[in-house]
């Protein structure tokens, strides 16, 4: 593993989206920039753009002369520098600087949105282990979604997210409630095995999604393990009392939810399935399902002792 208190790991990779959130970060960059040269180092920028911009970057960058990587953006946005950073084998602290409308991923490490605080972490060489989830070819750092539902950030206009944030995910899915209906799914894992009618499902590292912040309330970004949630087949007047128990965290218990945690898992279905990872479109059915144990080292306010072999 790479000693990050090495002097000579004098380079900092900056990746972040300008139109993430309301597009304000990217008014930051002179201050982080003087930040990280006063403490010695020299930014090294990378605009989100459409392609493998990120990919061309790690392939030929010398990752002995940095001391990590930030991604500073939505959810969408550290997936992606995620996925890049396995496919080239990239070993660096990651530090997160939540700029999105959802940021699930930075709520569960308790990670400040006022600039200068992001920097107190990004400079102060502490870190978190976190797991990694994978589906089919792709990684996920908070959830991976599939059903009626789960597409609604997809689908929600992007300047509706800039101008209501969060609220714009609950006000789209609400158009969307009306044209549910069941969806055959098969579930294989060591833990839990069924044929299922779904609305929707969720397969969580984090605990909140889209906002929700009790969605999954049990997890641990670092156990080794998924948390798994469908949500069943059930008639519509059930759904408020369902809601009410998502918002009050406690859903895990309602008869239309199953719920296990797992380390591996498949699903099928004879259906073409919308699925969602992190926010962005997600991979074709079937879906196989897997963790990466404390893949992630992540910048947080505090050490935490338990390494990877904890």
């Amino acid at each position: 593993m790479n000693d990050i208190s090495d002097a000579s790991r004098k380079k900092v990779l900056l990746f972040y989206n300008p139109h993430s959130g309301n597009g304000m970060f990217k008014n930051n960059l002179d201050l982080i920039i003087s930040r990280f040269q006063n403490a010695g180092f020299i930014v090294v920028p990378v605009r989100a753009a459409h392609g493998d911009v990120l990919d061309n970057v790690f392939e030929f960058m010398d990752q002995s002369e940095f001391n990590q990587v930030i991604a500073a953006g939505g959810d969408g946005t550290i997936n992606i520098c995620v996925n890049a950073m396995i496919r080239n084998n990239i070993d660096l602290p990651l530090t997160v600087m939540p700029a999105g409308t959802a940021n699930d991923f930075a709520y569960y490490f308790d990670l400040p949105h006022d600039i200068n605080e992001m920097m107190d972490i990004a400079l102060g060489g502490n870190f978190t282990y976190a797991d990694l989830g994978k589906v089919n070819n792709k990684y996920f750092i908070n959830v991976a979604a599939m059903g009626m539902l789960v597409d609604v950030s997809q689908k929600t206009d992007p300047n509706l997210k800039n101008t209501l944030g969060i609220l714009s995910y609950y006000l789209k899915g609400l158009t969307e409630v009306t044209n549910l209906r069941p969806i055959p799914v098969k579930l294989t894992s060591s833990e839990f095995s069924s044929d299922e009618n779904m609305y929707f499902m969720l397969v969580m590292n984090g605990r909140s999604a889209g906002g929700f912040k009790k969605i999954s309330p049990n997890s641990e970004i670092n156990d080794g393990l998924l948390d798994v949630m469908l949500f069943k087949e059930m008639p519509i007047l059930e759904f408020g009392p369902l809601l009410v128990n998502i918002l009050q965290g406690n859903h895990q218990e309602n008869k239309n939810v199953i719920y296990f945690k797992t380390d591996n898992l498949v699903i099928e279905s004879t259906e073409d399935v919308s699925t969602d990872i992190d926010g962005e479109k997600g991979e074709k059915f079937p879906l196989y399902f897997s963790v990466l144990p404390k893949k992630l080292r992540i910048s947080t306010l505090y050490q935490d002792m338990k390494g990877p072999f904890w």
